[in-house]
């Protein structure tokens, strides 16, 4: 016999049951997808050699999600099916090996790591990425292989560690997954004295579609870099952290129909010059990010911001960058040039202890800056809307191995003259996430 319960009371359930199955303490690792201390790397297990080090760790993260609406498009682990407002689902499943090797003075001499996500949607490779360490100097390192590109703040800040459930919305949609096929040059000073300590220069040249595509559809490839100030303690109760971030990219235009938005008319122009064709569609990105951590007796405080704007080339109906050429028939479409911006801001606060948290967050994506409200309209699409999102969660670390999530989310959309536009979507969305870690 078939019967319903409340979403919220499934939710309510489901949290429940999960909790009493661990008991309590702790709090959380900062971790950044690419980022290995080479001083703590040794706590992996020994090998069967003097200077080899291997280590197993991993994560699920079983959810139940509930939406206003049936079917509607979600930021927060992918859009519901056509008759469906809640669900379970295993958001992320990984396992990650890791290998370290030293030389007789402790030096780093290699890293590697494979990482994988496994899930109902399938079995995906998450990160293979080497890393090769010079020691004369002790400040350089080089990484190749598929790993997260190194721009901004959120971008590189991993699944596990992350205070809200996903990204938002503009870094799923410019980065989506995160990470893409590449080399990187990296200035990080290993010597622990004197202001150098604290920087750190990342460089690297990088296919430019991302792990979602199948291959490199063209030749052009994306130079990405980031200046990093790491933790740097202003006072005794001020830690300071930021970067300023450069993407340079592109991808080559196989359809000579370009089009750009004139800013006195608020609509698209085509461009159909047969000397297109060829030629480099521009993605150019400029960020911007700080972090500021407020320690005290029982815990912390800390806010975070980032400001991201540029310019990119996508089609009408999505600004998300193409994993593949896009066609249409057997035929080339049209490519869209858009200017957007965008930012995130958050405030996280421990609770007399690391143990809970509560963290407040906004977001905001503009994909077409030069038009807004009733502009849009006919020749625009979904595609061009801004949508601002307000989130709220608490955290609790029920022992080193568990944390709990309840987010609450409130996306906000502008209103337009498109159809199903018109007003705001009710898209308003509730997750509720146990993480099992080791």
């Amino acid at each position: 016999m078939k019967f319903y319960l409340n979403p919220f009371l499934k939710a309510g359930l489901f949290c429940l049951f999960l909790g009493l199955q661990v008991p309590s303490v702790l709090a959380q690792d900062h971790g950044s997808l690419t980022e290995i201390d080479t001083t703590t790397a040794r706590k992996l297990l020994s090998t069967f050699r003097k200077y080899e080090y291997i280590g197993i760790g991993g994560y699920i993260q079983p959810q139940f999600q509930w939406i206003q609406t049936k079917g509607a498009r979600n930021f927060n682990g992918g859009d519901f099916q056509p008759n469906a407002s809640n669900r379970y689902m295993m958001r992320r499943g990984r396992i990650r090996f890791d290998y370290a090797r030293y030389d007789k003075f402790n030096n780093p001499k290699l890293y590697f790591i494979f990482q994988f996500d496994g899930t109902e949607r399938g079995i995906f490779i998450r990160d293979f990425w080497g890393r090769i360490y010079e020691n004369k100097f002790n400040s350089f390192y080089l990484t190749t292989g598929m790993f997260a590109r190194p721009f901004g703040f959120e971008v590189g800040y991993g699944s596990p560690d992350r205070e809200s459930p996903e990204r938002g919305r503009m870094s799923q949609i410019l980065m989506r997954v995160e990470r893409d096929f590449g080399f990187m040059g990296t200035f990080e000073p290993r010597n622990k004295t004197g202001f150098l300590k604290y920087i750190k220069f990342d460089a690297g040249v990088f296919n430019g579609q991302g792990v979602t595509a199948v291959a490199d559809f063209d030749n052009h490839k994306d130079l990405i870099s980031r200046l990093s100030l790491k933790h740097y303690k202003l006072a005794p109760k001020l830690i300071v952290s930021g970067s300023i971030s450069g993407f340079f990219g592109g991808m080559e235009q196989f359809t000579n129909k370009i089009y750009r938005i004139n800013g006195t008319a608020k609509q698209f122009t085509v461009d159909s010059s047969a000397s297109n064709l060829g030629k480099i569609a521009p993605r150019n990105y400029y960020g911007a990010d700080i972090q500021v951590r407020i320690p005290n007796r029982r815990g912390e405080t800390e806010f975070r911001a980032e400001y991201i704007r540029g310019t990119q080339t996508a089609v009408q109906s999505t600004t998300e960058t193409p994993a593949v050429i896009p066609m249409e028939n057997g035929k080339p479409i049209p490519l869209y040039i858009r200017n957007f911006d965008g930012a995130y801001f958050y405030f996280l606060q421990q609770l007399g202890s690391k143990k809970h948290q509560i963290v407040l967050k906004y977001d905001w994506y503009d994909p077409n800056k030069k038009v807004k409200n009733t502009q849009i309209g006919a020749g625009f699409s979904a595609a061009d809307i801004r949508f601002n999102t307000f989130g709220f969660g608490y955290l609790t670390y029920l022992n080193e191995n568990v944390r709990l999530m309840l987010w609450y989310e409130i996306p906000k959309n502008e209103k337009t003259d498109l159809k199903d536009y018109t007003e705001d979507l009710k898209d308003n969305n509730f997750t509720c996430r146990v993480q099992y870690r080791f």
